[in-house]
This record gives structure tokens, sequence and C-alpha cells, in this order.
């Protein structure tokens, strides 16, 4: 991998993160000049970042504006969250028939992992890296269900990601969802499909309520 194509990896890697943990707010402005400055090299490997970013649905291009942080409406979000309550619920019904015992046993050490980085926050957030440190990524791998994690963590991945990150620094939304999370995988290692379906549906139903209510406590301040 050459310098720049390794530049290019950290500037997308850490502007991706600040996206998601929402340092960088949406619609917020990314200035070439400025990440130039910031992280040294020519503007090529930032470009490339940024069109990485772009492919990943965290920024989009605006005419005569730049490269900006998506923002999405309450209605796109709702769009985006009625799939995913489908088709994630859909995934945590099939991987509680067909993860492993050795799959379920590293679903509950990660969940441990979690714990602790909540307490380190002292309850304050609760922020997943993404792929197999993902919660919920686990789940859909655990799915078995090519199409389905095709779905889940392609193009919708980030963006979830994102906004799940916001619902997760609401008061006492932590430690409510890393409880949410202990109950589906007791269904799933008790091989309960319909519960585990159920659970998940619910647990990402109370996501999108704190989401419309933050949301909608923003717009009036």
């Amino acid at each position: 991998m050459s310098e720049a194509q390794t530049l290019a990896e950290k500037v997308f890697s850490e502007l991706a993160t600040a996206i998601v943990r929402g340092e960088l707010a949406p619609g917020e402005r990314l200035s070439e000049q400025a990440l130039v400055t910031r992280y040294g090299g020519s503007r090529a490997p930032i470009r490339e970042a940024i069109q990485k970013l772009e492919a990943r649905n965290l920024v989009v291009r605006v005419p005569h504006a730049g490269a900006r942080v998506v923002s999405l409406s309450l209605e796109e979000l709702r769009d985006i969250y009625e799939v995913r309550l489908e088709l994630e619920s859909m995934a945590c019904r099939l991987a509680a028939e067909r993860m492993s015992d050795a799959e379920i046993s590293a679903l509950e050490k990660l969940l441990e992992e979690h714990a602790r980085s909540i307490e380190a926050d002292q309850g304050l957030s609760y922020y997943q890296k993404s792929g197999n440190l993902d919660f919920h990524y686990r789940i859909i791998e655990g799915s078995k269900n090519s199409r389905l994690h095709q779905m889940l963590c392609g193009d919708l991945y980030h963006i979830i990601r994102m906004y799940r990150y916001r619902t997760s620094t609401s008061s006492e939304r932590p430690l409510q969802a890393l409880k949410e999370h202990q109950r589906i995988v007791e269904a799933i290692k008790s091989r309960d499909p319909q519960l585990a379906e159920l659970l998940m549906r619910r647990h990402i139903q109370v996501s999108l309520t704190n989401l419309e209510t933050r949301l909608a406590h923003e717009a009036r301040h």
C-alpha cells in the first residue's frame, strides 16, 4: 500500500468515526484544504477518503457547496428504520436457529466488553466500532443469509450506525440498550427464534422512538 493510500485510509477511518459519533454534525461541510492542513500530504488522498465516505452514504456532494456530512429528514430516517425493523428482526430469528454455540459465546463476550466500555464512559454513551465489534453486525452475520448481510451491512450500515449512536447518548439509554442486547442473546442462546425476533423488533422500535423524540427536540432548539 502506497503512502497516499495509507493516508487516505487513515483520513477515511477517522472521519467515518467522527461522523458516526456526531463529532462532525449532519450537514457540516468537509473542507479539503482544512483536511490537507490537518493531515498533511496532497489533496489526492483527501479526495479519495471523501469519495469512500460518499460511497458509504456518510457524505453527500452539494452543488456549489462541496462535500457535507449526510443529514437525513425524519421521513427519510423512518423509511430506513422500517426496512431495518423488518430485515434485522428476521436476521435475529434466523440467528437463533443458525448461530453455533461458539458464536453465541463470542457474542456474550462482546457484550461484556461493551458493558466495560459503557462503564468507562460513565454510562453516557454506547459506542460500537464497526464490523465484528458491533452487536448488530454479529447478529446479521449469524443469520447465515448472504442477501440479508448484503442489504443490512451494505448501503444502510454506516447511516444506521450514525443514528444508532445518536440515540445511545440519551439519558439512561446506554444501559437500557445493553440490557436489551443481553435479553436478545439469551433468547438466541435458548434457541427461541420467535422471542429473539420479537425482542429485536422492540429494541429497534424503541431506538426509532428515541430518535424521533431527539430530532423533534433539536428542531425546537
